[in-house]
């Protein structure tokens, strides 16, 4: 019997997710880093934005923040407008789960399961049946141009392909939002090229929302709406929902 999370009822908020005010401090050698001092932004359903920033300017511990991975020291995270101060932790790994899609520059595939496993994987965590798991990974690969590839193990694989299969397992729990963390930095021009566009494709067919954290100024380049940090702030936001 299926254990998952019922499908989330149609709301009209405003965004996909939304963070007030966050920080982020750590301590380092005795001393208090903050990695982000004060980042007010929402993403709204259907986006497609690029967050880019030097090394060290809080766009990778925003990525964290955003994806519900960590919390902030103080601020507020809501994802879908639910407010997500208050979940314990098993409560924040559920709104995750059922919300978030991940996209990472490693792929993060297991190297000895095949590609349909790899996309049921997450899942399975949320307790859904085998056979409807094969079925909705199958889905998934289809959506990336991977049909002729379910039973291939990673290192049969492209990179582009891998990375294609890690977008298939992003998006095979219908999330509200794809977070992509430099998800072109371990491919060539040409996969690059075919992953973005793949992303792309997703984002206008589904309008599921899509957050790209990346350094290269061509990738940021596609996004629709560009986000610049440096030294844990936003110093601009250009092409901001309205």
């Amino acid at each position: 019997m299926s254990t998952e999370t019922p499908a989330r009822a149609v709301t009209h908020a405003q965004y996909a997710i939304e963070a007030v005010d966050v920080r982020r401090s750590y301590a380092m050698d005795g001393m208090k880093v903050e990695a982000l001092r004060g980042v007010t932004l929402g993403i709204a359903e259907g986006e497609y934005v690029a967050v880019t920033g030097p090394s060290g300017s809080g766009k990778s511990t925003l990525m964290h923040l955003l994806g519900a991975l960590d919390r902030p020291s103080s601020g507020r995270l809501l994802i879908g407008g639910r407010d997500t101060t208050s979940l314990d932790d098993a409560g924040l790994a559920r709104v995750r789960g059922a919300e978030i899609g991940f996209v990472f520059q490693a792929f993060q595939l297991l190297a000895r399961t095949n590609a349909r496993d790899n996309v049921a994987l997450p899942l399975v965590y949320r307790g859904v049946g085998k056979a409807e798991r094969r079925r909705r990974a199958v889905a998934a690969l289809e959506a990336v141009g991977l049909a002729h590839r379910l039973t291939h193990r990673p290192t049969q694989l492209s990179g582009g392909e891998q990375q294609r299969v890690a977008i298939a397992r992003a998006l095979v729990g219908e999330p509200r939002l794809v977070l992509a963390d430099e998800p072109t930095g371990n491919l060539d021009s040409e996969n690059g090229r075919e992953v973005l566009n793949v992303l792309e494709r997703l984002n206008k067919e589904r309008g599921v929302a899509v957050v790209v954290v990346t350094h290269d100024a061509e990738v940021a380049a596609r996004a629709n709406r560009l986000i610049r940090m440096k030294d844990g702030v936003v110093v601009s936001d250009e092409g901001q929902h309205q």
